[in-house]
């Protein structure tokens, strides 16, 4: 079965498709950003990359959304809501971690299933 990577440089690659399966790296916004506005950079990414590997936000099957600060989830989950809500629902898991630095508040990975 053949492995695509796509935007690979020497540490990770943006998204793999292997068979009909979408694997998306952990995406995150413009450091310093609002929450919001964090998690609309970051849902636009995932919509582009997913659209490149031949999916959509229709064939989500997982996210994985990581805060910075738990306290943050309604106001991400508010952006996250509106963006799915004519999409097919993955299952999802939010967790608050300590990200690469400070300036960012969210980032999400997805599995997809290919259109």
């Amino acid at each position: 079965m053949t492995i695509t990577r796509l935007d690979t440089n020497a540490r990770m690659s943006q998204a793999v498709v292997h068979g009909d399966t979408v694997y998306l790296a952990g995406q995150v916004g413009a450091p310093g950003e609002s929450v919001t506005v964090q998690t609309q950079t970051v849902l636009k990414q995932v919509e582009d990359l997913l659209a490149r590997t031949g999916s959509s936000k229709q064939h989500l099957l997982s996210a994985t959304i990581l805060l910075a600060d738990i306290s943050d989830f309604a106001e991400a989950n508010a952006v996250w809501e509106e963006w799915v809500a004519d999409a097919g629902i993955p299952t999802r898991a939010t967790a608050e971690a300590k990200l690469v630095t400070p300036d960012y508040k969210v980032e999400v990975i997805i599995i997809a299933a290919k259109a």
